[in-house]
């Protein structure tokens, strides 16, 4: 009896110390839409919100009540994955790019889920990605990925029609994300990320 005891309390501990490392692992990830709850990306839009997926250059879109229009389109590919990174012009004068892919969950049981972020160039005062951990005003960002994805440009991005990026991403201990970019030979560009949930995009108008 006694050692059906001790197998027990094993067994529990083993699966609380299971349940909390993958706790651990999905704390800090940005608000996800599972891809099954959006429309297909070539079917209607608007059934419940508008899919990011449909996005095309020349559209204007409305993020949090502030509209934009897609002036152009970087198609990203890296290691197997692939994604797509719009240029706002938001009127602000200052690059703000939205990134949008479908990425595949923590573990196996995880569904496939839409990732869209909002990324705001800040200055890096001739910073350089670390490969460690880094500081950016005042807050201590730590390495998640890195490497050089290859893209192809669509319309008005201010980068070369194919090439090669550089990219560093980091992710700070509440969740805030940094990543660094920079097309080869050039400088590096910083920015962060403002995860957007799902129904935070309105596309207003199609391109012509």
């Amino acid at each position: 009896m006694t050692s059906m005891v001790v197998i027990g309390l094993s067994i529990a501990t083993v699966v609380l110390l299971l349940g909390g490392f993958y706790a651990t692992m999905r704390k800090g990830r940005p608000p996800t839409a599972s891809v099954s709850t959006l429309p297909s990306p070539g079917g209607a839009i608007g059934s419940d919100y508008d899919d990011p997926r449909t996005i095309q250059v020349g559209d204007n879109i409305e993020t949090h009540g502030r509209r934009a229009g897609v002036t152009g389109a970087l198609h990203m590919s890296w290691q197997g994955r692939e994604w797509i990174e719009y240029l706002l012009d938001d009127g602000s004068r200052r690059p703000v790019w939205l990134s949008v892919e479908v990425r595949q969950g923590l573990v196996s049981t995880d569904p496939p889920h839409l990732e869209v972020l909002l990324w705001t160039i800040v200055p890096t005062q001739g910073m350089i990605p670390a490969k460690s951990m880094l500081i950016m005003e005042g807050v201590e960002f730590f390495p998640i990925e890195r490497g050089t994805a290859a893209f192809k440009s669509e319309g008005e991005t201010g980068r070369p029609e194919r090439g090669l990026l550089d990219f560093a991403d980091y992710r700070a201990a509440d969740g805030r994300l940094l990543s660094f970019e920079r097309v080869q030979g050039e400088r590096w560009t910083a920015s962060y990320a403002q995860p957007l949930p799902p129904g935070s995009i309105t596309i207003v108008s199609r391109a012509a």
